[in-house]
This record gives structure tokens, sequence and C-alpha cells, in this order.
């Protein structure tokens, strides 16, 4: 996915793809254990 979105920001220059590429790029360097955080509350009840 990575390659995908560098290689559609290299022929577009479209910044918005660079964001969704440094974005990703972010996500994978960090793992899925950054986003496990995120969503500790949501499961559980509301006192």
């Amino acid at each position: 996915m990575l390659n995908f979105t560098w290689n559609v920001f290299s022929q577009t220059g479209s910044i918005d793809t660079y964001l969704l590429f440094k974005e990703l790029e972010k996500e994978v360097i960090e793992g899925p254990e950054a986003h496990e955080d995120d969503t500790d509350g949501l499961n559980s009840p509301v006192s």
C-alpha cells in the first residue's frame, strides 16, 4: 500500500496523497499495538 500511495504522489504531486502516505507510514512504524489504546473504553459499560 505504501508503494502504491508513493507512486500516485510521485506522478500527481498531490499533497493529500503525500499526507496519506505519511499517515500510512506512521502506522507501519508504530504497529497495530498503537491503536489498541484508542479503543480501550469502547466496550466497557457506561457507569
